[in-house]
């Protein structure tokens, strides 16, 4: 796990190529000290480090983000007020990997999507 403390994981379901995994963030975590101070915001990097990471306990291999299209960020995801996140991961496999298609939301605010490719790292 990259982000070390960052993350629990409550819940993951998986049913098919549907998994909902809820998490908490850890509003301790010392990358909010930096990212900023008095309003913590969730860095997106690390957003989609979680998503990768979700993945690949999901595949059970170890995985390298090969490209990422249509992400967008819609709302901001503050520890201190939204830390339980719940992210809806649709993988395929592909030719060459994994083709994963995200929404996270906190409570009825979808706070993220994208989709990205992954491939097993060598």
């Amino acid at each position: 796990m990259q982000l070390k403390d960052f993350y629990t994981v409550n819940d993951l379901s998986v049913n098919d190529a549907a998994t909902t995994a809820k998490i908490t963030i850890n509003k301790e975590h010392a990358i909010f000290k930096g990212h900023f101070p008095g309003n913590p915001v969730t860095p997106g990097v690390c957003m989609m480090q979680i998503i990768k990471e979700l993945t690949e306990q999901v595949v059970g291999k170890k995985l390298f983000m090969q490209s990422s299209s249509n992400i967008k960020f819609m709302a901001i995801i503050n520890p201190e007020k939204t830390p339980n996140l719940e992210i809806q991961l649709d993988i395929s496999e592909t030719e060459t990997g994994y083709k994963v298609k995200n929404t996270t939301r906190f409570e009825d605010t979808v706070a993220l999507k994208l989709s990205s490719n992954f491939i097993e790292k060598q």
